[in-house]
């Protein structure tokens, strides 16, 4: 099935791309990230809550069974596992096998962030974690979380788990955010915020200066760098449009819009083939690039 795309990048779209061992199916994804041999992982919000592909969708294995309440962000970087447990309020990074090796929160113990409006507007900023939504490294060694679901703000830890510094206030001002949702970071330490209740990403230092604003787009559920130095971003449904994978240049430039299912995770392997991460759908398409 064709998708739409500019000139200089085309896809071919695969819908429920993933081959799964007969009578076994995804439950709801969040998340999709692949490795450094383009192995995809799928987040899903059941057990066992990492699958893994190869790039031609074929089943590797899963793993994880009992160690995640609720599956909600992945990254991989440097083939370590970084993930979210929304519910249980934890961040917990693990080997590509699935062996822990750090978790910051305490399960099931969230903080004090006053009332929370039905759009996810939060009261008044607090500390870790009430919902967090992202965990990833940053290339200076540091550990940034997006704290979105029931707080609003990025937190920055050592890279032994200790809490350096909180950013973020409840609002629509530049300085402030509603519902932080996923993150992702170049190699000079520049970061990508996806402020999801506001539509738009919020380019950051590494001390929380602002350095742009993304807009022009549905809410953002998730944002990957590619090995091009493009971002690939899904965008929720807004304005009667459909939901989007959005692929932006380094300077926030729009190449081209893919339109898709309600789309809440976004990876893109060394090749540019993008995996959208479905959670109405319960599955992952691919979207193949041939030009």
């Amino acid at each position: 099935m064709a998708a739409p795309g500019s000139s200089d990048y085309r896809y071919e779209r695969i819908t429920d791309w993933p081959k799964m061992p007969p009578g076994e199916t995804l439950g709801v994804v969040s998340r999709v990230a692949t490795d450094s041999q383009d192995r995809v992982y799928v987040f899903q919000r059941k057990d066992p809550p990492i699958v893994v592909f190869d790039r031609e969708g074929n089943y590797l294995g899963a793993w994880g069974t009992g160690a995640v309440k609720e599956a909600h962000g992945l990254k991989i970087v440097d083939d370590v596992c970084y993930t979210t447990d929304r519910p249980d309020s934890v961040c917990v990074s693990f080997t590509l096998e699935g062996q822990p090796l750090m978790e910051l929160g305490r399960r099931g113990v969230h903080a004090d962030t006053g009332v929370v409006a039905k759009n996810w507007l939060v009261e008044r900023a607090g500390p870790p974690f009430n919902h967090p939504t992202e965990m990833m490294p940053h290339p200076n060694g540091d550990i940034y979380v997006t704290d979105g679901y029931r707080n609003c703000r990025v937190h920055r830890f050592s890279t032994d788990g200790k809490l350096k510094m909180s950013w973020g206030a409840p609002g629509k001002e530049p300085g402030q955010l509603h519902l932080p949702h996923s993150i992702a970071m170049t190699s000079d330490g520049t970061m990508y915020l996806c402020d999801r209740g506001n539509k738009r990403i919020k380019v950051l230092s590494p001390e929380f200066d602002i350095l742009d604003i993304w807009t022009g787009m549905g809410g953002p559920n998730d944002i990957s760098l590619g090995k091009d130095g493009n971002f690939y971003i899904a965008e929720q449904e807004y304005d009667h449009k459909p939901a989007y994978v959005c692929v932006r240049d380094a300077s926030g430039k729009v190449i081209t819009r893919l339109e898709t299912r309600h789309v809440h995770g976004v990876g893109v392997d060394a090749r540019g083939d993008i995996y959208a991460g479905l959670t109405v759908d319960r599955s992952v398409d691919k979207f193949v690039r041939v030009r």
